[in-house]
Formats: structure tokens, C-alpha cells, sequence
């Protein structure tokens, strides 16, 4: 098992990566509980098929708990399952020195997160990922939030864990169509600067000891980016290469028709060919992105307008001024900021397609 400690001065955790990380770490969310009682957030997906095994290793540790669960999918991150969640820690009477833990995907992590932070101004969070998107991404840097009608994550805030841990061995469940979209974050990292995933994914061995790698790496290069900017104002930013347009994609055919990782898989391929067509991006770092995409398994081709995607980016949050900021590759592995205004991005993404 490994373990990465996120250096936020009080705010620090640390992370468990590993095969049977659940059971070994039990004891430490009973000494985070400090005797208090402990919620689970899950989805019923999770909830059916591990939800026995996560209620086991807390017993087995007296810690008195508790498990909640919502429907799987996007639609359940949402301000009306935030509610729910506040009167279902009131009716369970959760108190300030007990803990909720988010057991689940990226969406349980989120919502839950949400949950832990604003519920009697904030109550100790664990992460516990059950998807390979969560365990490399979304359950660390301290993100949460549900979406509104007008946007994906709108509605949020900054909530760091008190510990995150990443059993590798929950994944061996998981349906492939969800492992692949945890691999577009994968690919996103080795886009944006992280050479030795490149060399991980050009392996085609397949064992635990890997997936760990994988997710380590990933979780170090998180890490680093949140110990540095942890507000995402600046350098964190280059993290949300291709969720630009993955957040229109998502938008545009209703949260829950991809699952985030696929979206995100056409949005850097998207993020490549406009940066190509504004003259950033290197014709040759997009085709390093689309062939290890291709190793990987995903499926990156946008079947519509690109254009089209563009008016759903006005509400994205690092826009400012009235003009898209959009984070792209200069090169595989350097990424750069630009801000474009919605009329040249739609001419570039057109003139580009006529190319073809």
C-alpha cells in the first residue's frame, strides 16, 4: 500500500493507495470519529455491491455507522439531493465531532463533499472512491459541488478530507465502460505534463500493482497542483484541460447521457483541434493525444457542430470579461491559457472542420 500525504498546512491529509486499503485504514477513520458515529454516502449501485464490506471493516473497528444512498448517475448531484442529505444527518443526529464518508464515484464524492462542508458549518469528510475517475481525481483537491439547469458544478466550494482512501481492489467491479472513462483523467495528466504515465500507458501489462502506479502518480500530480493553488485561480487551472468543452458536451445532451470521463475524452480532442486552428497547439501534440487516447481505449469524436458547444461555455467558471478562457496544449505535455472571444473560438472550430 502507498501513501501521499496533500501538504495544505492544517488543511493536510493523507492518502492510502493499495489493494485492501479499506480494511487496513479502518482504524484510522475510527480515530478521526474519535467514539462519534459515522454516515456513508453512497449510490445504490455501490451500496449493493459494497456496501457490506465497508460496514464490516467499521464494525470491526466500533465505530457506529450509518449508510444513505442516492440514485447513481449525474442527475442525482443536484440542490434537492443536498437537501435530502441535511435531513437525513438530522434525522441519523449528526453531530459536529462525527463524519461523513463519501463512498462512491466522482458524483457521491461531490455531493457528499458538498454535504460535509456546508451541514452545521462543516463536519469531518472522508473520501472513499470507488471508480477509477474518483480515485485519480475527483476525491482529492478538495472540489465539491451538485449542478444546476445553467451548468455543471455551479454551485460549490472548497472542502478539503480529513483522509482519502483508494482500495484498489474496488475496482475489480467496475463496468468497463466506467474504468475507460477514469482513463480519459488519466490521459489528461499525461496530457498536461505527467511523462511517466505516458510511459504507464504504454505498457500493456494489466496488473493491480499498475492501477496503483496509475492512480499514485495521478493523485501526486493533484497534489502538487492544490498545494500550490489550491483555489484554482491560477496554475491548478491547466487540471480542467478539455472540461471546457466536456461541460458543454454534458450540458447540451443532459447530464447522465455520457459519463464525465467520455466527455471530457471529446473535449480534449476538441481543446487539441481549436488550439491547432488558433494557432497554439503543435499539429504533432495532437496527434500524440489522439494515439494514446486511442491505446486507451476512448472514444473522443464529437458527432455534431463544435461550434455548437460554444454558447453553453458562458457560464464556465474561469471565464472573465466576457471572453472563453480555455485551457490548451502548446505542446504535449505544456498546456497554456487563452482567453477568445465566443465569435473567433466558433470561426476557428468551423474553419477547422472545413479543412477536413
Amino acid at each position: 500500500m502507498k501513501r501521499l500525504d496533500i501538504e495544505l498546512g492544517e488543511r493536510s491529509y493523507p492518502i492510502f493507495i493499495g489493494a485492501g486499503a479499506l480494511d487496513d485504514c479502518a482504524g484510522r477513520i475510527a480515530e478521526l470519529c474519535n467514539g462519534g458515529k459515522v454516515i456513508a454516502v453512497t449510490d445504490l449501485n455501490v451500496a449493493l455491491t459494497h456496501g457490506d464490506k465497508l460496514l464490516r471493516a467499521l464494525k470491526s473497528r466500533g465505530v457506529e455507522s450509518y449508510t444513505v444512498a442516492v440514485a447513481p448517475g449525474e442527475k442525482s448531484k443536484s440542490v434537492k439531493n443536498l437537501e435530502w442529505l441535511y435531513h437525513s444527518f438530522v434525522s441519523l443526529n449528526l453531530r459536529r465531532g462525527d463524519a461523513v464518508i463519501a463512498f462512491g464515484g466522482g458524483v457521491v464524492g461531490d455531493l457528499a463533499g458538498l454535504a460535509a462542508a456546508t451541514y452545521m458549518r462543516g463536519v469531518t469528510l472522508i473520501q472513499i472512491p470507488t471508480t477509477l475517475l474518483a480515485q485519480v481525481d475527483s476525491s482529492v483537491g478538495g472540489k465539491v459541488a451538485v449542478n444546476i439547469a445553467e451548468g455543471k458544478n455551479l454551485v460549490g466550494s472548497f472542502y478539503q478530507p480529513a483522509l482519502v482512501i483508494s482500495d484498489i481492489s474496488l475496482l475489480d467491479t467496475l463496468p468497463e465502460r466506467e474504468f475507460r472513462a477514469g482513463m480519459a483523467e488519466v490521459v489528461k495528466y499525461a496530457a498536461i505534463g505527467e511523462s511517466e504515465l505516458t510511459e504507464l500507458l504504454a505498457s500493456s501489462e494489466a496488473s493491480a500493482g499498475k492501477i496503483e502506479e496509475i492512480v499514485y502518480v495521478c493523485c501526486r500530480c493533484k497534489g502538487g497542483y492544490t498545494r500550490r493553488d489550491e483555489r484554482d485561480t491560477g496554475e491548478r487551472m491547466a487540471l480542467n484541460f478539455g472540461h471546457t468543452f466536456g461541460h458543454a458536451i454534458e450540458k447540451l445532451h443532459g447530464y447522465g447521457v455520457y459519463l464525465h470521463g467520455e466527455a471530457v475524452a471529446m473535449g480534449m480532442a476538441l481543446a487539441a483541434r481549436a488550439g491547432e486552428a488558433l494557432g497554439v497547439t503543435a499539429p504533432e501534440a495532437g496527434r500524440e493525444l489522439l494515439e494514446l487516447m486511442d491505446a486507451c481505449g476512448l472514444k473522443y469524436a464529437f458527432k455534431g457542430d463544435a461550434a455548437s458547444l460554444v454558447p453553453l461555455m458562458d457560464g464556465d467558471k474561469k471565464n472573465t470579461d466576457g471572453d472563453i478562457t480555455l485551457i490548451l496544449l502548446k505542446n504535449f505535455g505544456e498546456t497554456t491559457k487563452l482567453k477568445v472571444s465566443a465569435g473567433v473560438l466558433c470561426q476557428a472550430l468551423r474553419r477547422r472542420r472545413r479543412r477536413k
